[in-house]
C-alpha cells in the first residue's frame, strides 16, 4: 500500500530550542525546531560531512522546500543556516525543483551535495539537482528533469541518492518508467553534462537504495526486496530477493531503505504485517546459490509500551545493534491518538538468541512528532534524526543519547 504521511497544519514562528528532556532513562535534545523561514516538515535523513555539521531537507518553507546546515554554535547549541530554497521564481515555475521528499543529500570529496526533489524542473515531474560551494553561498544546478520523455526516463524522484567510486548517481522515482510504475535510474557524468537511464522499471514505493561495495544496489518496492547485479556489459540483472506476505508471520509494505552490515546481511523494515499488524523489523541472509533466508527481529505491537508503522530504515551499530523509529505508538495524547512515535534499539543477541527491543525515546509532540526517515549514529553512540512535525509544529532536528 503506498501512502503520504502528511497532513495540514498550522505554522508557527520558529525558534533555536535547545534543551534536554529526561523523563526516561535515555536523554533527548532538540538541536533545532523549524519554522517557515528556515524550513517546514524535515522529512530527509541527515548527513554527516565527518567535521560536526550535519545537512539535510525540509519538504516546504521558504518557497518548496530547503536544502540546510547545522552546525555547532561553540557553546553547545547549533546555528541552522538554509544553503538553499527552491522554487526561486514563485509557484508554478520552479524550474529548479520543489519539495525534496525523503530526499537526503550525499555529499562528494569536493563538497558537493546531490538530492532530488519530487516536483518542479523543466516538466514539474522532478529533478536531480547539485549544489555547489560558491563564494560565500551556494550555486544549485539541475542535473536531469525528469518526464522529458512522456515520463519514460521516469518520475516524481523519492528519497535520496547513492553514488558509486566513479561517481555515478543511482536513485528511485515513484512513477513512470515503461510500467508507469516506478523506477530505478543511474545518472552518469558525460562530458559536460549528465546522461540518465532507467536501469530497473517497478512498482516503487518510498524505499531508498543501497550499495555494497562490488557495486551491487539493494532496494526495496511495494512488496519485495530487490538486488541490481552489474552483468560486465554496461546492464543490470534484477533478482527478487524476498516477497513479503504480509502478517502475521512475515511484514508488509517495505518502506525502510535496505541496509547491510559488513557480512552482507540485509536489514530493513515494513510499515505493516508482523504479529499485530504494527510492522516488522526483518533480516535477510545470504546463502548458497543466491539463496536469502529472511528472519523477523521484531514485530511492532503499538499502543504506548510500543511502537508502530516504522517507515524508516535501520542504523547498526559496531557491536550489531539495531536502532529506528517508528511513526506512531509510544505515549499517546491528545494532540495525537495515534502516538507521536518512538526511538528504538534491537539489542544483538549473544549466541543464539533473539533480539531484545527496547524503546529509547517516546516522542510527546513538544520535543518531535512522527520520525520517517532514518537515524545515523556517531562514533560515541548518539543518534541523530528528524520529526516531520512537532516542536513549534514545522518538525526538529533531535539527539537521542543511549
Amino acid at each position: 500500500m503506498k501512502r503520504f504521511f502528511f497532513v495540514a497544519i498550522l505554522a508557527l514562528p520558529s525558534w533555536l530550542l535547545i534543551g534536554v528532556l529526561s523523563a526516561q532513562a535515555q536523554t533527548e535534545t532538540v538541536l533545532f525546531s523549524f519554522g517557515y523561514g528556515d524550513g517546514q516538515y524535515p522529512t530527509s535523513r541527515l548527513t554527516s560531512d565527518g567535521a560536526g555539521n550535519f545537512y539535510g531537507t525540509t519538504l516546504f518553507g521558504g518557497n518548496r522546500g530547503n536544502v540546510f546546515e547545522l552546525s555547532p554554535n561553540g557553546s553547545g547549541g547549533w546555528n541552522e543556516s538554509v544553503l538553499y530554497s527552491f522554487c526561486f521564481e514563485g509557484y508554478p515555475s520552479c524550474a529548479d525543483g520543489a519539495q525534496p521528499f525523503l530526499s537526503y543529500v550525499v555529499i562528494d570529496r569536493a563538497g558537493n551535495l546531490y538530492g532530488t526533489t519530487e516536483y518542479g524542473g523543466a516538466t514539474g515531474y522532478g529533478v536531480v539537482f547539485e549544489l555547489s560551494p560558491d563564494g560565500a553561498g551556494w550555486k544549485e544546478t539541475v542535473l536531469h528533469n525528469f518526464g522529458v520523455t512522456s515520463g519514460a526516463d521516469g518520475s516524481v524522484p523519492i528519497n535520496g541518492l547513492v553514488m558509486d567510486s566513479a561517481g555515478n548517481l543511482y536513485g528511485t522515482t515513484f512513477s513512470g518508467g515503461g510500467c508507469g510504475c516506478g523506477t530505478v535510474f543511474e545518472l552518469s557524468p558525460s562530458g559536460d553534462g549528465w546522461t540518465e537511464r532507467v536501469i530497473y522499471a517497478t512498482d516503487m514505493g518510498y524505499a531508498g537504495l543501497a550499495m555494497d561495495a562490488a557495486g551491487n544496489i539493494f532496494g526495496a518496492n511495494a512488496s519485495t526486496v530487490f538486488q541490481l547485479s552489474p552483468n560486465g556489459h554496461g546492464g543490470w540483472n534484477p533478482t527478487v530477493i524476498h516477497t513479503f506476505s504480509g502478517g502475521p508471520k512475515d511484514g508488509s509494505d517495505p518502506q525502510g531503505t535496505p541496509v547491510l552490515d559488513q557480512t552482507g546481511n540485509i536489514y530493513g523494515t515494513t510499515a505493516y504485517g508482523g504479529a499485530k499488524n504494527f510492522g516488522t523489523v526483518y533480516k535477510l541472509i545470504p546463502g548458497k546459490k543466491g539463496k536469502w533466508t529472511e528472519k523477523i527481529l521484531h514485530s511492532f505491537k503499538g499502543g504506548p509500551k510500543d511502537g508502530g508503522a516504522p517507515v524508516s530504515g535501520i542504523a547498526l551499530d559496531l557491536a550489531g545493534n539495531l536502532y529506528g523509529t517508528t511513526q506512531s505508538g509510544g505515549e499517546y495524547s491528545n494532540s495525537n491518538p495515534y502516538g507521536d512515535g518512538t526511538v528504538f534499539e534491537l539489542t544483538a543477541p549473544v549466541g543464539k538468541g533473539s533480539y531484545k527491543e527496547k524503546t529509547l525515546w517516546n516522542f510527546n509532540g513538544t520535543d518531535g512528532s512522527e520520525p520517517i526517515d532514518s537515524l545515523i549514529l556517531d562514533s560515541a553512540g548518539n543518534l541523530y534524526g528528524t520529526t516531520a512535525y512537532g516542536g513549534l509544529n514545522d518538525g526538529i532536528v533531535f539527539e537521542v543519547t543511549p
